[in-house]
């Protein structure tokens, strides 16, 4: 199933995009009526855990039978980040070795885990500014995992067993402010530097996490093109290694690291930031195209 967030005049609600269009759950209710209490937003499906989620498909799968009409094209339809209020976000560095050999950095023994806060989450096709005090802006292609039951000292055996679903995740980046200091967090979580989404798609649609094929564009231009296959830490390490430390709860995202290519691995000659109206579209296998144009 693929949710998403629709941005209306009551505020954000929930939609399901399925083959025949994307239906607003608000909407829909309010001409036919639920037989049980269907979640109106990402959050109280993710947690209302299973029995919302089989709620929700079940109200969808009515809907397509006895309402067809109800489902409507995604053009021209505002979208918010897919998880627009996420608990905690963690975030994985250096998590592909090529992308950590192209930042003249260590392979990592352990996952290095940094932190953005609640002000970078923004949505698709979001206008992000790029910070004043910063001219070294650039773009991270990740795939993010969206927790949907409390995992706590999880094995990595169980460990997807407590994923949600997955969606695509932009780790902006100011380098200049990033490496002001040992600690990563100035430059990473400026404002709008989690763009999130379009769509947050759950795990059994998904399939395996480690064999999605993910790139980012530039203004059209492939700068990055890897697989998920070449994360040192596949997703499963990384939320069982996370649990460890810290309960993960419904609505937690992790944002598992991005392969090579971004402007930080080029010959410092030759790195051209991203400026006033470039646009960076970040594609992963089965979840969409994520893209954020920037101004200055």
């Amino acid at each position: 199933m693929k949710l998403l967030t629709l941005k209306t005049k009551r505020g954000l609600e929930l939609g399901i995009k399925t083959d025949r269009g994307v239906l607003n759950l608000r909407q829909a209710l309010s001409r036919f009526p639920a037989q049980n209490n269907v979640p109106l937003s990402i959050e109280q499906v993710l947690a209302g855990g299973e029995e919302a989620l089989g709620e929700l498909q079940e109200y969808v799968a009515r809907v397509q039978a006895g309402a067809p009409d109800l489902f409507g094209p995604e053009e021209g339809l505002e979208l918010g980040p897919c998880v627009p209020n996420p608990g905690k976000i963690v975030c994985v560095g250096l998590n592909y070795r090529k992308h950590a050999q192209e930042a003249e950095m260590e392979i990592p023994a352990y996952p290095i885990l940094f932190s953005k806060f609640n002000n970078s989450v923004s949505g698709p096709d979001e206008v992000i500014n790029l910070p004043a005090l910063s001219s070294q802006v650039d773009y991270e292609a990740e795939l993010v995992i969206v927790i949907g039951k409390t995992a706590q000292k999880v094995s990595r055996e169980a460990a997807l067993d407590y994923v949600f679903g997955y969606c695509n995740g932009n780790d902006l980046s100011a380098r200049d402010l990033q490496f002001r200091s040992s600690q990563w967090l100035l430059g990473k979580t400026c404002d709008g530097f989690c763009p999130l989404g379009p769509y947050l798609v759950t795990s059994d649609e998904v399939g395996d996490p480690g064999n999605l094929g993910i790139r980012s564009l530039v203004n059209g231009e492939v700068r990055q093109d890897s697989n998920t296959s070449c994360m040192i830490f596949d997703c499963a390490e990384l939320v069982s290694y996370v649990s460890q430390y810290m309960a993960l709860e419904p609505g937690d995202i992790i944002l598992s690291g991005t392969p090579e290519g971004v402007i930080l691995g080029y010959p410092e000659e030759q790195r051209v930031w991203l400026k006033d109206g470039d646009e960076v579209t970040v594609e992963i296998e089965k979840l969409g195209r994520l893209s954020n144009k920037f101004v200055r």
